[in-house]
């Protein structure tokens, strides 16, 4: 039973790693009332300096799993602009990775009446990789010194805002990655992935506390055609400006839509410009036999209320 454990250990973190340059991992954090996580396109958009702090523990119960911690920041830049930052720590087994983000977004109005808004966003990534050989001597004594790059890359996006409707489309690390320090046969060079973010919030009238917000997240990951989905919904119910929600997501890799990787009860509030947000993971895949599932945990506070002129940052 050890040696099996061990075997899928090695196969998950060997698919892991090559994808773990794609700063942090898009689970569903985004969710939790933090979109920026995912896109700059939404940099500036709300009357605050939003803070988010999220972290992310997978595999529970499982030695040496990948866990997560980020600190993500936006603010709005004179009325129709936005900046954010994004800082994060990234561990999974003997690879770590560290890395920022910072992000503008620039807002037009396309129909100031009919609440129509275009977005453009874009981001500098700086991360630092690193396999640490410190515990590889039993596998391997010709290992004697750690291997590590630096990577310098670029996000783009764009947003559609019609009402209550927002399409989101993003391009993120657009350069490849420099291999001279790691072996090009096995190393994929090419971190592009592509995703897309639509949704819709739905209230019967304007005097209702109750919103519908049913949302869709896509993935394509360009080196070797990988793709997931995430089908999403939350209730959210309104006590004034506080709230909190419930839902659920459920993603799949796209070839095998009846097979998903897990199902994810997602729970929240805001209350005075605080907020927290819970999901628990439910794995479903053949990792179930070793953990029941990963922890996200985002929690988060508005500051320094300035509202804009321009509907375009509401």
């Amino acid at each position: 039973m050890r040696n099996k454990l061990s075997i899928l250990l090695l196969l998950v973190s060997v698919l892991v790693v090559k994808g773990q340059e794609l700063t942090i991992p898009q689970l569903s954090q985004y969710l939790a009332d933090n979109p920026f996580v995912m896109s700059p396109t939404y940099a500036g958009i709300g009357d605050y300096v939003k803070i988010r702090v999220n972290g992310l523990t997978q595999w529970v119960g499982i030695k040496d799993a990948p866990d997560t911690q980020s600190l993500a920041a936006d603010m709005r830049l004179g009325e129709k602009s936005g900046f954010g930052a994004l800082l994060y720590n990234d561990s999974n087994g003997e690879t770590k990775q560290r890395g920022a983000r910072l992000s503008f977004a620039h807002h037009l109005t396309l129909d100031r009446y009919d609440d129509e808004f275009l977005s453009f966003g874009l981001s500098y990534n700086f991360n630092q990789f690193r396999i640490d050989i410190e515990n590889f001597d039993a596998l391997d004594p010709s290992v004697t010194d750690d291997r590590a790059t630096t990577n310098h890359n670029f996000d783009v996006g764009v947003m559609y805002r019609y009402d209550k409707f927002y399409f989101s489309l993003n391009a993120s690390n657009l350069l490849n990655k420099d291999l001279t320090r790691f072996n090009p046969v096995f190393e994929p060079n090419t971190l592009r992935n592509y995703y897309a973010y639509t949704g819709y919030r739905y209230t019967k009238n304007k005097n209702s506390t109750l919103e519908i917000e049913p949302s869709i997240f896509f993935q394509l990951f360009e080196s070797d055609g990988r793709s997931v989905t995430d089908l999403n919904v939350k209730f959210r119910w309104y006590d004034f400006e506080d709230y909190y929600y419930v839902g659920a997501t459920y993603r799949f890799l796209n070839d095998q839509i009846g097979s998903p990787l897990y199902i994810a009860p997602i729970v929240g509030l805001k209350k005075n410009n605080f907020y927290f947000g819970y999901s628990y993971q439910i794995i479903l895949n053949e990792i179930l036999g070793y953990s029941t599932g990963t922890h996200v945990v985002t929690l988060g506070v508005d500051l320094f209320q300035g509202i804009s002129n321009c509907r375009c940052t509401y």
